[in-house]
């Protein structure tokens, strides 16, 4: 009987542990920080949380629970879109975008040639200085889709993030 009891008590523990880790990584300011720690390195102000701004963004994660397709809701926000399998949290998802910082070159304000860079411009466009995300669990193959939306919105062609 003993034996069966710390079973069940390894089980409960391993299983809050396992909650604590998942959502302390997924937290308000976990999205803030990644964000503001590419803001930072650039020379711009950090973010703030808009709790509209993130209820929109969960609204349209909601929408993508089932196919997880990363389509753009063509809202009124700036937009970064991600998705991911296993934990997949929060800051692996902002580092994904900050990660094209390698392909933008500030100099002429471009992506280089054949890669992407418009997220991580995102992350950092100067005048973006409110944040709202969301991560939801598809039901189609288990992966997290995850979007930040940004107020007010950036990436305007022939405008510098910073």
């Amino acid at each position: 009987m003993g034996s069966f009891k710390l079973h069940i008590a390894l089980i409960c523990f391993l299983t809050l542990a396992m909650f604590h880790i998942t959502h302390a990584q997924n937290s308000q300011q976990d999205y803030l920080d990644a964000h503001n720690k590419a803001r930072a390195d650039v020379g711009v102000e950090n973010m703030v949380w808009n709790d509209t701004v993130a209820a929109y963004a969960e609204s349209y994660a909601n929408q993508r629970i089932g196919d997880c397709n990363l389509v753009h809701s063509g809202g009124p926000y700036g937009e970064n879109l991600a998705e991911g399998g296993g934990a997949f949290t929060a800051t692996e998802a902002v580092n994904l975008w900050v990660d094209e910082k390698t392909f933008y070159d500030h100099t002429s304000n471009t992506c280089v040639e054949g890669n992407q860079c418009l997220h991580y411009t995102q992350v950092v466009w100067r005048n973006s200085d409110q944040l709202g995300c969301a991560r939801v669990q598809c039901s189609n193959n288990g992966w997290w889709f995850v979007i930040c939306s940004y107020y007010p919105p950036g990436n305007y062609i022939g405008e510098s993030p910073y």
